[in-house]
């Protein structure tokens, strides 16, 4: 396997940027998401880093050697489409070991190679049935094993579960994640979907308008978004964003919401002007002896918690508390926000403001 490396990459098609000035490194043997909205360059950046386009600039590096302008063919690596590309009038036996017969391997190896990759994917019962009349998940697994079977030195997958169901899509992540686990492989996933992406990811690049918001392991985004884009789009619900006008200085330690004060960890840079309080809904509690009032005005119950949406004077935000606690809607409560864990962002910017708590974070995002 090897170490994947992009540096500075740019893709233009005619006078549109797909993707601008990206740079971050996949580490031998991580499972490494791109994550982001439709349209935000997570796969072109994906077929760039395969060879199946081209960047305009920049430099992309498998195993320590330049392939920036090598084709997928010349990079040693497989790829994993979203609607699985499987030959349909070949068995499943014949489409996995179809690259193994391109390569003219002896027909010998091909049967035990085809053999052991299909035990590890549990199909060894279907191998000699067409691929026409099989499941989602079969179909998937004989896509994967088609890419596996090669041993290459990166796999790259596009969406490689979005055509299934949400149940079985669950189902097949965790497969997915135990099989790269035992493989040791590097893996280069796209996903729009964040849960899946926090399920699954040793790291997390998180793109937008072409762009790298940010770049980290999962719970490093999701406690210590770099910008307000990624506090909303991580998590279900996203963060809550609190506004407010004022001075908020370096070494600022709390932050004043109308008559109301609450801290927030100390603060390595300043700012002035429009800004915002985040806070995550789990960190949002019910406190009738805060002086801080909302009145309730919805109620969503999901058995274990409930997702309570609540309106203040700074804009309305959402709270997770218990499934037992009583609730209702038009009645006003106050609020209490846990401190270690509130971002400050710069409105105008879009950017969180550095913090003791997040200052490890962000200076690698």
């Amino acid at each position: 396997m090897a170490q994947i490396r992009i540096e500075k990459v740019r893709k233009d098609f005619g006078g549109f940027t797909a993707v601008r000035s990206s740079s971050f490194t996949v580490e031998d043997g991580e499972f490494f998401m791109l994550l982001g909205p439709s349209g935000c360059g997570k796969t072109t950046t994906l077929r760039m880093m395969a060879g199946l386009d081209l960047p305009t600039s920049g430099q992309i590096y498998i195993d320590g050697e330049e392939v920036g302008q090598k084709r997928a063919r010349q990079r040693d690596i497989a790829f994993v489409f979203q609607m699985f590309a499987l030959y349909p009038h070949m068995s499943v036996e014949g489409n996995i070991a179809y690259p193994l017969r391109s390569q003219g391997m002896p027909r010998r190896e091909i049967r035990e190679t085809v053999a052991e990759v299909a035990r590890i994917l549990g199909i060894a019962d279907i191998l000699t049935k067409p691929v026409g009349g099989l499941s989602g998940g079969d179909r998937q697994r004989v896509a994967l094993g088609r890419a596996i079977v090669r041993k290459p030195k990166a796999f790259f997958m596009d969406e490689p579960l979005g055509a299934l169901d949400a149940e079985f899509r669950e189902h097949m992540a965790e497969e997915l994640r135990a099989l790269h686990d035992r493989m040791g492989a590097t893996t280069v996933y796209v996903t729009h979907d964040q849960l899946e992406a926090m399920q699954m990811g040793d790291k997390i690049v998180v793109m937008n308008h072409g762009e790298v918001e940010q770049f980290g392991v999962p719970q490093d985004i999701y406690d210590w978004p770099a910008t307000m884009f990624v506090a909303g789009f991580i998590g279900s619900p996203p963060m809550n964003f609190l506004s407010y006008e004022g001075t908020a200085p370096p070494g600022t330690t709390e932050v004043a919401l109308g008559h109301s004060r609450f801290g927030i960890p100390e603060l390595r840079e300043g700012c002035s002007g429009e800004l915002a309080l985040g806070v995550r809904p789990e960190h949002v509690r019910l406190d009738d002896a805060s002086d801080y009032r909302a009145r309730v005005v919805a109620v969503e119950y999901l058995g274990t918690t409930q997702i309570v949406t609540l309106r203040t004077g700074h804009g309305d935000i959402k709270a997770r508390v218990l499934g037992d606690t009583l609730v209702r809607e038009g009645e006003t409560t106050g609020l209490s926000l846990d401190a270690r864990t509130l971002t400050l962002f710069d409105r105008k910017s879009g950017r969180a403001l550095r913090s003791a708590a997040s200052e490890r974070v962000l200076a690698h995002g």
